[in-house]
């Protein structure tokens, strides 16, 4: 039987700490089926919810087309799964982006679970400065729990942590970024077929 693949979203929030840049990141619980008691970044599976309303702000033309790119048919609109990653953010953290700023968010990641794992997803990341956030991105109050010991850590702090592969490779990735790094394209990694292929979506 093939393994269903489940669209999904993620936002990746930095700032400028006074030792470097930070990110957020929260843990996993340990009875959690997938990725247990692992540090990951606020996201999740695209819901039916998030493709009944339009998007409040509007996303940059890169932004949209790159999310469009290698999809299938069926796949979540760029909108949608914009709205699922920041509707995830804010159930998990109790920060909320600007609808203003929404130009500003980049796709920056994309990574397929490779088969055999307990939960499948097609996960896109997006990068958000904490500029962009309405509030004090202090302020956790609101999150629903799911993720513990939420935190800004330094880069390297962070990458130090038990995390997921993918997460690693994720945070090398920001980690130019946000220290003036370029990226040509978007590093997708496809493991949707019996072999792993690495591309870029440019």
């Amino acid at each position: 039987m093939t393994e269903e693949i489940r669209p999904a979203a993620t936002v990746i929030l930095w700032r400028q700490g006074p030792a470097g840049p930070e990110v957020l990141m929260g843990q996993r619980g340990a009875g959690a089926v997938f990725m247990p008691s692992k540090f990951v970044f606020p996201g999740g599976a695209v819901d039916p919810e998030d493709h009944a309303a339009p998007l409040a702000g509007h996303l940059s033309d890169l932004c949209a087309h790159r999310l469009s790119l290698m999809a299938d048919a069926d796949a979540p609109a760029p909108d949608v799964l914009v709205a699922a990653a920041l509707r995830e953010l804010e159930e998990e953290t109790g920060l909320r982006i600007r609808p203003a700023t929404y130009p500003a968010l980049r796709f920056v990641f994309r990574a397929i679970t490779p088969p055999g794992r307990s939960r499948r997803f097609d996960a896109r990341f997006l990068l958000a400065d904490a500029v962009c956030l309405d509030g004090d991105p202090q302020d956790f109050s609101a999150a629903s729990g799911e993720l513990a010991h939420l935190r800004w850590l330094p880069l390297p702090e962070a990458r130090a942590l038990d995390l997921p592969f993918i997460t690693e490779v994720v945070l090398a990735e920001v980690a130019a970024l946000v220290t003036g790094g370029d990226q040509p394209g978007v590093p997708f990694f496809d493991n949707s077929g019996t072999t792993p292929q690495f591309r870029r979506l440019l």
